[in-house]
């Protein structure tokens, strides 16, 4: 049997064009003879659909789409046999009113084959709002050129039931367990599972896991491509008989590749990622599909000669393009001249364009405005955050008139502690970095400028050789520039204990008490911990944060903000 694996980067809620997607899957699977062809899990909706799922034209509209798509396979591609992820309705008065399901698709028609029934409901997973879990798995008889198969079907979270790798896992059944008695010799997982830094390894740690319990392959696909705040990497694999590595698909990128059942495999090395690569390539995908989703063509972003808003241009030009890619310098008087220098070496190096506007007199016209109301001048953080958000008034007329994407530059340092200005450095309509620490910045900066870093740059047409970042930015001292000689320390904690700190309250949920017996003092974390807590309602304004830790800012993250 010759089984197509597509890894597809499918548009939520456009049903019609993901049937398209599927159907261009179909012709190219053909081509290759497949026997099988495999789409992720809720290919005909992209993942996560979320309360477009509530919609009852859409969940019409997919039964004709259905029976479209079988009716193309019976003119174009009639030998082939599709799985496809669907919502499922249910016509009982109940609610949830749907499964989470697989669909076997072929020129006789469609019929639902398996059902999910672990149900995530953590992190950025809200399933049970609107999927009931099934209790029992999906397994079909299949028989191709004289040999027959039964093939068990799971989708994503159902094959996370591994406590010993996890290290926790959704209360209910264990779907593998389920498929020991049924004496299977193919397990199919059809997933749309989000990047982290970590699920790389452990999903492939997983499908052996079930490979052996089983004793027969595993065959693991995802969905690749960025919706909102989640990206996708694909990466999916297959999982031989023989316990080994014997396919991978491309990561951050569109595939599809056919495993022969009856073809003997060179059992491929499992590399070793490096982390930094793959955030880099995580957070470029992210913007490319954020930007082309929503229907922009360019960026704009602050430059302030800063490390941030660095990084932030070199990830806008590897996703768009330099030419599609504006960065406005807005010096105020407290701006340092290399600031300036800095910027503008920066766009000459990555050749992306650049506007200045000063913002001295503007900030002038605000003191004055203001005196009366205020009794004085403004001063003091008044003073501060007026200059950020001239800053921030002037990116957002600039990307209005030119249709542009803005790009917000804050870390998740800055967020985390309220180090940042609503209306101000926080306007945008994507956080770039917003889930990686200043320290994490730092870093990932550092590795741009290494020449281990070239294959990179030649793959997201930046340069390869000498420096991107450069070393005038890589070793300037964090600075917001909105007085004079100011430094972020002069505010906050040194970043390598203010990260580490950080992360363990957000990441690793500790205590106080926990850190503490780390060696960390009582009175800085009792001042991170009131300066995470008064920022929370800043983080519910800010934009959609790209996600490439375990526990970002965004749908995952649900504090409250009025709370002790």
């Amino acid at each position: 049997m010759r089984v197509a694996l597509a890894q597809l980067n499918p548009l939520i809620g456009d049903l019609r064009g993901n049937a398209e997607i599927i159907q261009a899957a179909c012709l190219k699977a053909e081509s290759l003879s497949a026997d099988l062809l495999l789409t992720p899990e809720l290919s005909l909706w992209g993942y996560p659909p979320k309360d477009l799922l509530l919609n009852k034209q859409q969940l019409k509209l997919q039964e004709e789409i259905l029976q479209s798509l079988s009716q193309n396979i019976a003119k174009k591609t009639p030998q082939l046999n599709v799985l496809v992820g669907i919502a499922e309705t249910i016509s009982d008065l109940r609610i949830p009113k749907l499964f989470n399901s697989i669909v076997l698709v072929n020129a006789d028609g469609w019929e639902v084959v398996s059902r999910k029934q672990l149900l995530p409901c953590y992190d950025v997973f809200d399933e049970t709002r609107y999927f009931r879990p099934a209790e029992s798995p999906g397994v079909i008889s299949y028989e191709k050129h004289g040999e027959s198969w039964k093939i068990g079907i799971t989708i994503c979270e159902d094959l996370w039931v591994e406590e010993g790798l996890q290290k926790q896992r959704i209360n209910g059944p264990d779907p593998v367990e389920k498929l020991i008695p049924e004496d299977i010799n193919l397990l199919i997982n059809l997933s749309a599972s989000p990047f982290n830094t970590s699920k790389k390894e452990l999903r492939i740690d997983l499908a052996k896991k079930a490979n052996q319990r089983l004793k027969c392959p595993v065959i693991y696909l995802n969905q690749v491509g960025a919706n909102d705040e989640l990206i996708f990497d694909g990466a999916s694999f297959v999982i031989d008989s023989h316990k080994k590595l014997a396919l991978q698909l491309r990561s951050y990128s569109k595939d599809l590749a056919i495993w022969d059942t009856n073809q003997d495999y060179t059992p491929l090395q499992e590399s070793t990622n490096e982390v930094m690569a793959e955030i880099f390539k995580a957070l470029v995908l992210g913007v490319r599909d954020y930007a082309q989703k929503c229907g922009f063509k360019s960026a704009l972003l602050g430059l302030s000669g800063g490390i941030d808003s660095a990084l932030v241009a070199v990830i806008a030009s590897a996703a768009l393009g330099a030419k599609n890619v504006t960065a406005l310098l807005m010096p105020s008087p407290w701006s340092s001249q290399g600031s300036i220098t800095d910027s503008k070496q920066l766009s000459e190096r990555l050749g992306i364009t650049t506007q200045t506007i000063p913002i001295d007199k503007l900030m002038g016209c605000f003191d004055t405005s203001l005196e009366t109301c205020l009794g004085g001048l403004p001063h003091g953080i008044t003073a501060e955050n007026l200059q950020s958000r001239i800053r921030g008034t002037l990116l957002m007329a600039v990307a209005n008139h030119n249709g542009q994407l803005l790009l917000s530059t804050g870390n998740k340092s800055e967020l985390a502690v309220g180090y940042c200005t609503l209306y101000g450095d926080m306007n945008g309509g994507l956080a770039v970095i917003g889930d990686l620490y200043k320290t994490s910045v730092f870093e990932l900066c550092y590795w741009l400028d290494q020449k281990s870093s070239s294959a990179f740059r030649d793959q997201f047409g930046l340069s390869m050789s000498g420096e991107l970042i450069g070393k005038n930015i890589l070793e300037k001292l964090p600075s917001a520039e909105l007085r004079e000689n100011q430094l972020d320390s002069d505010s906050l904690p040194a970043y390598s204990i203010l990260d580490l700190i950080l992360k363990g309250f957000i990441e690793e949920q500790m205590t106080s008490e926990e850190l503490i017996l780390e060696g960390y003092e009582p009175e800085l974390l009792a001042r991170v911990t009131v300066l995470l807590k008064q920022g929370e309602f800043k983080r519910r304004q800010a934009p959609p944060v790209l996600k490439v830790s375990p526990q970002a800012f965004g749908s995952g993250w649900r504090k409250p903000i009025a709370a002790s």
